[in-house]
C-alpha cells in the first residue's frame, strides 16, 4: 500500500445499508458512500473492503501491518465495535492510524451500543454524521499524516 492510500474497512451488516433500518442509517448504500469518498478525495487511492466475518476484518488489518505504507484505516466495525476484544487487539498492533467511524451517533443509542471497546486504541472517533462521518474520518487521517501522527 502506498503512503497516499487509505483502507476503508466495513464490518457486519454494512452491506445492508439503504435497506436496514433506514430511519437510523439512512437510504444511502455502502457503494454510494464509497463512490462519494473517491469523488471527494481524488488524490488518495482507497481500498474498500466489507465483510460479515470478524476474522476477515482482522486479516485485513494485519495486512496493513505486514505491507506497511498505508496512510491509515477508516473502520466502521458495525456491531463488532461493542464487543470484539480481538479487533481491539488487532488495531493496537497495527502501525497505521485507525479512525473509527459510525453513521449513527452510537452514544445516543441503546446502552449496549453506546460503548465502544475499540475507541481507546483508535486515533479518533467520528460518529453520528451519516455518510459525512466517512469524509470527516478521511480528513482526520490526512491531518494526522500532516502532523506526523501514528502511521
Amino acid at each position: 500500500m502506498s503512503q497516499h492510500r487509505i483502507l476503508v474497512l466495513n464490518g457486519p451488516n454494512l452491506s445492508r445499508l439503504g435497506k436496514r433500518e433506514p430511519a437510523i442509517y439512512g437510504h444511502t448504500t455502502l457503494e454510494k458512500i464509497n463512490v462519494g469518498i473517491k469523488k471527494a478525495f481524488p488524490d488518495i487511492a482507497f481500498d474498500f473492503f466489507q465483510t460479515e466475518d470478524e476474522g476477515e476484518l482482522l486479516e485485513k488489518l494485519f495486512q496493513v501491518e505486514d505491507e506497511g505504507g498505508c496512510m491509515g484505516v477508516l473502520l466502521n466495525a458495525g456491531a463488532l465495535t461493542h464487543y470484539s476484544i480481538a479487533l481491539r487487539d488487532a488495531i493496537s498492533a497495527v502501525g497505521a492510524a485507525v479512525v473509527e467511524v459510525h453513521l449513527s451517533n452510537i452514544y445516543a443509542r441503546e446502552e449496549f451500543r453506546s460503548r465502544s471497546v475499540i475507541s481507546a486504541v483508535c486515533a479518533g472517533v467520528v460518529s453520528g454524521f451519516g455518510e459525512e462521518s466517512y469524509h470527516l474520518g478521511v480528513r482526520a487521517l490526512i491531518s494526522l499524516r500532516e502532523q506526523g501522527g501514528r502511521q
